[in-house]
């Protein structure tokens, strides 16, 4: 009976699941085991583990709140599942919700930086932040002494401060002090009597300084000024405040100062470490770090045209070579008085001539002549105030938020100038812990930062106080060096992760955090991970199963899969034709399994072939001095006109070369766009090109309304077709007519939409079909125009599959149709929705648009990990398109993994040999069999197999 009851509660039971494409799937999943959903791209894979699976745990979690607390977490709607059994907790660990606050760091993420607060508040060395010199407490006699050293008859006020950034009215207290016989108090800056009516906001945070005494530096007064000063500190537990009434104030305590120069620091608390709290964070830049500033290479992107050829091309001075406008005027007036020419090319003028454009006159004036449209003419003195100046000043002075978004277009990140980065005031940045200050701690790689931590020699009292913190940081550490992290810094900013690092990062916070029985739901942790650090990745992934978790992971990765307990695999296709199991069991089930395309690519019947030949090349874009980020002053040859992979494990610097300096810099050159690129000394070869593309799994669009038709451009083919229709002549409706964006065609109840959304207090808000147009989105008439049979709401509600039988005797768009259909996409409806798509969806709508286009053969083409959601099949695919690319011309450059698709790259870029601050240096290039007989390459080491 016992053993019975264990059987049952082992196993999830999932029944009559129809969530999206599912059909009516029935499961068993064994519970505590590490069991791998895959499958075909498209094919409910992350409808079973996501929509399902987990958003049932999650419900039914809410539901066990009150409904107080519910109307601040927000609902989940219920799954459309009959059945779910033996449902733990659900924690996902997916790659969408990675954290772009500014404010987010790799510390604060995995919780490191908080251990890290409590260790510098406690065992922390206080520095001077003047002098450098340590700083020990003071007593009242060395407080007597330094004050008496001002020159006599330099007046003084001693403030105790009371309450330092506390929220409350404080009434109480105040009347306390009434009582107590004190007559003034400073309150957030401003002196008030206490016999005066005292009412202070309770949210907001105040400061209260009482008044002890006022006093004149003389002989004879050391006995009052003692006795005045104890009084202060006995009411503010050490700390005195000095105003010498000239605005100069002098801050001691009998807790932390220099007896050098006098500087009192702030008593030590976690806080005070806390770039997110006042009391910690820089006060120029709040703690972030960073300040956006115009910059004035995108002022004057080109400097080789001269001021008459329009160099200045931001906002404002664009039309400065027009010469009816007033800033051209300006310019004249300028080049008159002080001798320059406004037809030489910006960067042959003289750096005084380029300080007065850029800095203005510094308040001399200009005689401008200026004749406005309406044929007046005037003369006037102007101080010109420069070209920063000038545009700082519009910026502040604008009030629309669309112009206030074209400006920060020429602003770019610089350092904030007073803590360098480091985000913190001086005073928290002068206290050390193993001869480092928390940001130089921090900005260690993972690697650096645990030798560092362990090397911390402490007295015996502090390794005490600091036993069970070091404890804590050590652990965390570790799990983040399992997770094949160890070129990460505390200090990298979480908005930088790629979504696998982040997926990564909250996988080791998860162990640190040491939960037993919960469900956890992981979507492709393997992706951004080089051969080499799987196996840490499927070590750590065993270890959250051992625990006594359940491990759900929707994967495409082929190691993992091997590894695990259990694999469902989902399709047999995608989209309308996936959606159903297909086989459950181990990975050598699996392979027995003939319906299974996954256990055919596991087995090797089925595999992505090699190329027949590598192409040669000719020219190549040459990179010189690279040292962006960890790269070492590289210089890198990419060849053109062929398929070239960038390989290497993570943090290698692959980014780095590949979207911060070559993808910027022919942006730049080629695209003309305002971006700056990273650090190098000269690129050649850019004149072998035309343009850049950047295919990235960046959503095609941020509403409901874009959808694949739109995007491809396939959808104004598609309303020409609708407009030349006999029923549209006869109504006499144009193309605009079958628009949804605008108002003739489309339904006004809903503007289009289809769907109304519905606000619900306590509950989530509730989206419905259009009463009106009952989800089609254009009104009756428009509906009734029919091409072959079908409306316009028909032909978007149609697959690519269908859409392309449709249109088949129409050119134009049938073409369009064949390459998504190639790439892998005959699933998805023609109207769906952008923001139901996956990342890799996205980018193979973006591939295929870019190969229905008719190519110059001279286009750069850049991808970034475009196998992220990809199954075998779905690899085959887009290699396919990929060598497509190539064949036409252009240049394929391609960061990457995945072996498949390193094997068929016509030439590799190996970088390493490590992460971080062990890469940045390029290892190997030549042909994917060059680099595998390599030594010095791992991904050569793991490249040989696939060759064979």
């Amino acid at each position: 009976m016992e053993k019975g009851q264990i059987l049952e509660k082992k196993w999830i039971k999932i029944r009559g699941a129809n969530e999206h494409n599912l059909k009516h799937v029935n499961l068993d999943i064994p519970r505590d085991s590490l069991v791998v959903l895959t499958g075909l791209s498209g094919s409910g894979k992350s409808s079973l583990a996501f929509d399902t699976i987990y958003a049932e745990g999650q419900r039914r979690y809410m539901e066990s709140l009150s409904s107080y607390a519910r109307q601040f977490l927000g609902q989940m709607e219920k799954p459309d599942v009959e059945l779910i059994e033996g449902l733990s907790p659900a924690i996902s660990i997916d790659q969408k919700s990675t954290n772009r606050n500014p404010r987010s760091t790799v510390g604060t993420v995995t919780e490191i930086y908080d251990y890290m607060r409590l260790l510098y508040a406690r065992v922390g060395v206080p520095h001077c932040p003047v002098c450098g010199r340590e700083i020990k407490k003071q007593t009242v006699d060395e407080m007597v002494d330094l004050l008496m050293k001002k020159e006599e008859g330099t007046k003084m006020q001693l403030f105790a401060p009371v309450v330092r950034g506390k929220k409350g009215m404080h009434e109480k207290l105040l009347q306390s002090l009434r009582r107590s016989g004190y007559v003034r108090v400073r309150i957030d800056g401003n002196l008030y009597e206490l016999e005066e009516e005292i009412s202070l906001e309770k949210n907001i945070k105040h400061t209260i300084e009482v008044l002890v005494d006022r006093l004149v530096v003389r002989k004879g007064i050391e006995k009052r000024l003692t006795d005045s000063i104890e009084q202060v500190l006995s009411l503010s537990n050490g700390l005195l405040l000095v105003d010498f009434l000239n605005g100069e104030e002098l801050q001691l305590s009998t807790n932390f100062a220099c007896p050098f120069d006098g500087t009192s620091i702030e008593e030590i608390e976690p806080r005070s470490f806390s770039f997110n709290n006042p009391f910690g964070a820089c006060p120029t830049c709040f703690g972030i770090g960073y300040k956006m500033e115009f910059d004035v290479k995108l002022m004057i992107p080109d400097e080789s045209l001269s001021l008459n050829e329009g160099a200045i091309s931001v906002l404002g001075w664009m039309n400065s070579k027009d010469e009816g406008s007033f800033t051209h005027a300006m310019l004249v007036a300028m080049s008159e008085k002080y001798g320059f020419s406004l037809d030489t090319p910006f960067q042959e003028l003289s750096e005084k001539a380029k300080d007065l454009i850029i800095n203005g006159t510094k308040g001399e004036r200009v005689t401008v002549h200026y004749q406005s449209q309406y044929g007046k003419g005037a003369v006037h003195q102007v101080a010109f105030e420069g070209l920063l100046a000038n545009i700082e000043r519009r910026y502040k002075e604008c009030f629309s938020e669309k112009m206030k978004i074209e400006y920060e277009q020429f602003m770019r990140i610089t350092p904030c100038p007073s803590c360098h980065g480091a985000r913190l005031k001086p005073s928290s940045l002068g206290v050390t812990v193993g001869e480092k200050n928390i940001h130089e701690a921090t900005m260690l790689s993972m690697d650096e930062f645990f030798d560092w931590i362990n090397s911390i020699r402490l007295k015996p009292m502090e390794a005490k106080i600091a036993e069970q913190i070091l404890r804590e940081i050590k652990a965390r550490s570790r799990f983040m060096l399992d997770v094949g992290l160890n070129y990460l810094s505390l200090a990298r900013s979480a908005g930088t992760l790629s979504g696998g690092e982040s997926q990564r990062i909250r996988l080791a916070t998860q162990i640190g955090s040491g939960l037993v029985g919960v469900a956890y739901i992981l979507d492709e942790p393997s992706i951004g991970l080089h051969q080499r650090d799987n196996d840490k990745l499927i070590a750590t992934l065993k270890r959250l199963r051992d625990l006594g978790n359940s491990v759900i992971v929707v994967e495409h990765d082929e190691d993992t899969m091997r590894e695990a307990d259990m694999i469902v695999d989902i399709g047999p296709g995608a989209g309308e034709h996936g959606g159903e199991v297909v086989a459950v069991g181990t990975a050598e089930e699996i392979i027995q399994n003939p319906a299974s395309i996954t256990g055919q690519y596991l087995s090797g019947k089925k595999k992505i072939p090699l190329p027949k030949s590598r192409r040669p090349h000719t020219h190549t874009l040459d990179v010189f001095g690279a040292e962006e980020n960890n790269l070492k002053n590289i210089d890198v040859q990419i060849p053109l006109s062929v398929f070239t992979c960038v390989t290497g494990v993570s943090g290698s610097g692959k980014s780095s070369l590949v979207n911060e300096i070559v993808h910027k810099y022919c942006a730049k050159t080629l695209n003309k766009a305002r971006l700056v690129p990273g650090k190098f000394r000269k690129i050649t070869g850019t004149e072998y090109l035309d343009k850049v593309i950047d295919i990235d799994q960046s959503p095609i669009g941020r509403t409901p309304r874009s959808n694949p038709a739109t995007y491809t451009g396939v959808f104004d083919l598609i309303r020409d077709l609708f407009a030349s229709s006999k029923d549209a002549k006869e109504r006499g409706y144009n193309k605009g007519r079958f628009s949804f964006n605008v108002k003739g065609g489309r339904c006004e109840a809903c503007s289009g939409d289809g769907i109304v959304k519905i606000e619900m207090h306590f509950l989530p808000d509730v989206y419905v079909p259009c009463e009106v147009c009952g989800g089609k989105r254009y009104n009756r008439e428009t509906l009734e125009v029919k091409y072959k049979g079908k409306s316009i709401y028909d032909v978007l509600n149609m697959t690519v599959e269908e859409a392309l039988t449709f249109f088949e005797n129409i050119p134009s768009i049938s073409r369009k149709m064949q390459t998504l259909m190639d790439v892998g996409l005959s699933y998805i409806r023609l109207g769906q929705p952008s923001t139901e798509l996956s990342g890799g969806e996205a980018q193979r709508i973006k591939l295929a648009s870019e190969l229905s286009r008719r190519g110059t053969g001279k286009t750069l083409y850049i991808l970034d990990e475009p196998t992220t959601g990809l199954h075998f099949e779905d690899v085959r695919k887009l290699v396919e398109m990929l060598q497509r690319l190539a064949d036409g011309g252009n240049t394929v450059l391609v960061i990457e993994h995945n072996l498949d698709v390193i094997k068929c790259a016509d030439y590799l870029i190996d970088m390493g040999p490590e992460g971080g601050a062990g890469g940045g240096t390029v290892l190997c290039t030549g042909t994917p069999e060059e680099v595998a007989k390599n030594p010095k390459s791992y991904t050569g080491q793991y490249l040989q197999k696939y060759l064979q």
